[in-house]
């Protein structure tokens, strides 16, 4: 996915804030990496560019990812977390053979069957549902974007989230879809027990592309929760 997912929000959101949204190393228009790269340094490179000392992060999946681990290296830069469909550094996701196919199809770079796999796991709603084609058009672009960016590891930005979320002082606002991958419901609700006063929503009629599927109830909650 890429900076295109958050297009039916951005223009409401911006009526309201300072709005940046950018493609994370490897996907849509930025430049494959080329080297070991940290999701972190690039996301503070962002914020230096711009000049922004302090910014509420909105992450979905990988994106969540980042922005807290973003949050537990630089709290003091960090007004507002709201992670949708959020991954977590340190999880173990469970076995299955879905995300087994998945994991083969990237490693031996199969862009047609990991485009595939990507619609089926992520993309339950199919592409009927709102956003469907954008969707689709997003994640056969970036197929083989992926495999060329994920031959490069990412650095750690230190010792994984899941065990600190304690740590996490930033007010958080935790969402996910109804037809999401049943793990992300898990891992919101470790998010919610554990980052202290974290609020969650579990969104209905959207899976993982959540932005897409509903994005006037998503700019609803993010407009109520960030500063």
């Amino acid at each position: 996915m890429d900076s295109r997912l958050w297009d039916a929000i951005v223009p409401e959101l911006a009526r309201h804030h300072d709005v940046i949204r950018y493609d994370a190393r490897g996907l849509g228009r930025s430049t494959p990496p080329g080297k070991p790269f940290s999701d972190v340094d690039d996301l503070r490179a962002v914020l230096d560019h711009f000049g922004l000392h302090r910014a509420a992060l909105v992450g979905l999946s990988m994106g969540g990812e980042s922005a807290l681990d973003f949050a537990l290296a630089h709290p003091e830069r960090v007004a507002a977390l709201a992670l949708i469909g959020a991954s977590v550094s340190g999880h173990v996701w469970p076995r299955s053979p879905e995300l087994e196919a998945y994991a083969t199809a990237r490693r031996t770079r199969d862009t047609a069957t990991l485009a595939e796999l990507e619609l089926a796991i992520w993309a339950a709603l199919g592409r009927t549902a709102p956003g469907g084609e954008l969707i689709e058009t997003m994640v056969a672009s970036n197929a083989e974007r992926r495999v060329v960016s994920e031959q490069h590891c990412v650095i750690s930005a230190g010792p994984d989230a899941e065990a600190r979320l304690g740590d996490i002082a930033a007010p958080t606002l935790v969402m996910y879809g109804d037809h999401d991958h049943p793990e992300i419901a898990v891992i919101a609700e470790r998010l919610v027990t554990d980052i202290p006063g974290a609020r969650g929503e579990t969104i209905p009629d959207a899976d993982h592309y959540l932005p897409l599927r509903t994005p006037e109830r998503l700019t609803e909650l993010l407009l109520s929760h960030l500063p």
